[in-house]
């Protein structure tokens, strides 16, 4: 099996050619794969295949060439990823499946086409708009944060937290609770503090993350157009730009009045094969 590995500001994935989507795909080999001892290690994969050839993307195969089917490093489906979206693209055009025409690249996902433009290292991709729709809470052992509710075709809990709580100091090696009659589906928990103004926008905000299906990572991009809508609204603001740094880095947030752009780096760091069995006990 050939695979390529990549990341968007630390958040890290495995991609997987199978155009024509003939690859025999499980949740257990997924996770083998995103196995940082046994396996090759990573956030999540991310099997790169036309959309008329799949069946979660065939109804926008006439919108979009490519459909990035996105699995969680646990071997669940996601419906968006905005770091897997930037590293696809990277791919796409890097192996020459896709060719910069100037306009912007659609790409197929679970959430719906999304479009990227690429700027030298930077990839942004275009997505919805964040819904910011309710208030809930989250957990951390004997710590209950109160959240914003926010969906950008996957659901998000932005807590910012109170004064005295320092966000280094967060314990993330377990799941947050959180209320499953807001999240049925699950949730992805960032943990957000207020940072010194940057140049050129309008908000600049530092997170961690806790990741549904994944645990913590680097950086989460969906996550971070989440957190910089809260910033915004928090701000009085409706529209604007915001710089998220995450552990992996830094991402720019430009909401606008329809949507919300996710700009930042995205690198491809290796290429080879594995043999699948070896990955099974």
């Amino acid at each position: 099996m050939e695979f390529t590995k990549g990341h968007g500001t630390g958040n890290d994935f495995v991609l997987l050619p199978d155009p024509d989507g003939q690859l025999d795909l499980t949740p257990e080999l997924v996770a083998a794969l995103c196995d940082r001892r046994r396996g090759i290690g990573a956030d999540g994969v991310l099997r790169v295949v036309r959309a008329a050839k799949h069946p979660d993307g065939a109804g926008l195969a006439g919108e979009a060439e490519w459909f990035m089917d996105y699995w969680n490093a646990d071997g669940s489906f996601a419906e968006m990823c905005g770091n897997g979206a930037r590293v696809f693209v990277r791919y796409l055009l890097d192996t020459g499946l896709a060719t910069p025409a100037g306009a912007a690249l659609p790409v197929a996902t679970r959430a719906g086409v999304v479009r990227a433009l690429v700027e030298g290292d930077a990839v942004s991709v275009e997505m919805r708009r964040p819904r910011v729709y309710d208030e809930s809470t989250a957990t951390l052992g004997e710590l209950t944060l109160t959240g914003t509710a926010v969906d950008i075709g996957n659901p998000h809990l932005v807590c910012v937290l109170p004064a005295g709580v320092e966000l280094s100091a967060l314990d993330l090696t377990k799941a947050p609770g959180y209320d499953p009659e807001v999240f049925p589906s699950g949730v992805n928990v960032e943990f957000i503090v207020a940072g010194d103004p940057v140049d050129a926008t309008d908000g600049h905000t530092l997170m961690r993350v806790y990741e549904r299906g994944s645990a913590e990572t680097l950086s989460c991009g969906t996550g971070a157009c989440a957190v910089g809508a809260v910033a915004l609204r928090d701000a009085g603001r409706d529209t604007g730009v915001v710089a998220v740094d995450v552990p992996g880095g830094r991402l720019t947030v430009t909401v606008t009045a329809d949507s919300c752009w996710l700009s930042g780096p995205a690198v491809l760091v290796a290429t080879g094969e594995i043999d699948p069995s070896t990955l099974r006990p």
